[in-house]
């Protein structure tokens, strides 16, 4: 369920008033004040992203080798199968590691076979399908699958409505800093945006046993933008 955009004005204000001694240069811009805003502001996730991966364990490496290069074959067709593109999984871990047994008389520690592992990161472009792709995913053969993450690609568009409202938050404290300080609120100086937004509250997969069916929770994602704004002002004529 999307929650309502939120909007939240930063805490944080800085002001830097410094006034003429002489009514003389009332008039004059003789300092500055500085003032962040922000705001943020909720949206539902529109992609999705998984990891898949199979494991297999054998006497031997090539054993081991050609076991899991078939199971990962048989994952990679059911991705196709379901709609996914090629340009939306690709391989991220491939490992081969010995498998080591324990002599109980002599205490060495042999080798007593393989195991060989393929993950491979998938992409999903429709949220809605995320749970219907692990179950593939699982009949398939994919006997390990976690790290799920969703996010918002339209981020900064969405963060568009929420900028003008961090610069008229700064705005709105920067006329009660100049009125506090007897000032008057003169012409922007200068704007900037306080580094790149980031999604707040990352979606999840809830827990459950996927063999019943996977249970996946989206959420939303709540993104927030700060700006720097710093006005010019001027002394108020005595």
């Amino acid at each position: 369920m999307k929650k309502p955009a939120i909007l939240a004005a930063s805490l944080a204000a800085v002001l830097a008033v410094t006034l003429p001694a002489t009514s003389a240069l009332a008039d004059d811009v003789v300092s500055a004040i500085s003032v962040s805003g922000e705001a943020s502001v909720s949206a539902a996730p529109d992609l999705a992203q998984i990891d898949a991966g199979v494991a297999n364990d054998a006497k031997t490496a090539k054993e081991a080798s050609d076991a899991n290069n078939a199971a990962m074959g048989k994952v990679l067709l059911a991705l196709k199968g379901a709609g996914i593109a090629e340009k939306d999984y690709q391989t991220s871990r491939l490992s081969l590691q010995p498998q080591y047994g324990q002599n109980k008389s002599t205490g060495a520690s042999p080798v007593v076979g393989f195991r060989a592992s393929n993950r491979v990161t998938v992409k999903i472009r429709d949220v809605t399908k995320v749970a219907g792709i692990i179950d593939t995913l699982v009949a398939a053969g994919a006997n390990d699958i976690g790290n799920i993450s969703f996010e918002v690609t339209q981020a900064s568009k969405l963060l568009d409505d929420a900028r003008e409202q961090a610069v008229a938050d700064a705005h709105r404290k920067a006329e009660i800093y100049a009125k506090a300080t007897g000032a008057t609120l003169g012409a922007p100086l200068s704007v900037s945006e306080g580094g790149a937004p980031v999604p707040l509250f990352k979606g999840r997969m809830a827990a459950a046993p996927l063999a019943a069916g996977a249970a996946v929770a989206p959420g939303e994602e709540t993104l927030s933008v700060t700006v720097n704004v710093s006005w010019a002002i001027k002394a108020k004529e005595q």
